[in-house]
């Protein structure tokens, strides 16, 4: 069983909470979200907030906090196989209560199915909160284009 071993990314002022599955080897390797290079994640929000590509740690966090963005993961532990959210089992959910009361969070999104269908099962019953299902930014979803992503992804600006 793995633990998640990355702090949310929030403050008083975040209004989208966007939420993974579970980090990637690269990204646990690294310590913070979306690590691994061929994940588009960086470069969709970037295209999308027309804002330069933040490419360290601290970067990305002031970017974040800069466009009132929450970052998370659904799943605060679990059993994975690499970095396959296909092999996921004894799913733990993350508690989101500290976050959406210190946030004005208007719209929660997730970033894929594997990300929705977690949620749906272990968050939302919880929050009644329902959750905006955005394509998967990460490589294995080889059918969406970049271009296609960062349109699908307009709809939290």
């Amino acid at each position: 069983m793995l633990t998640h071993p990355i702090p949310p990314v929030y403050d008083e002022r975040s209004t989208i909470l966007i939420l993974g599955s579970f980090p990637s080897v690269k990204s646990r390797e690294q310590g913070f979200f979306y690590g691994h290079p061929q994940n588009r994640f960086w470069r969709v929000l970037a295209a999308v907030f027309r804002d330069e590509l933040p490419m360290s740690v601290p970067d990305r966090k002031a970017f974040l906090l800069r466009h009132g963005i929450a970052l998370w993961d659904v799943l605060a532990a679990c059993e994975i196989r690499g970095s396959a959210d296909a092999s996921i089992r004894s799913a733990a959910p993350n508690d989101l209560r500290p976050i959406l009361a210190a946030a004005p969070i208007r719209t929660i999104c997730v970033n894929g199915q594997t990300a929705a269908r977690l949620y749906r099962a272990h968050i939302e019953p919880i929050t009644g909160r329902p959750a905006l299902v955005l394509p998967s930014t990460s490589p294995a979803n080889a059918s969406w284009s970049l271009d296609r992503l960062i349109e699908a992804w307009k709809v939290i600006r």
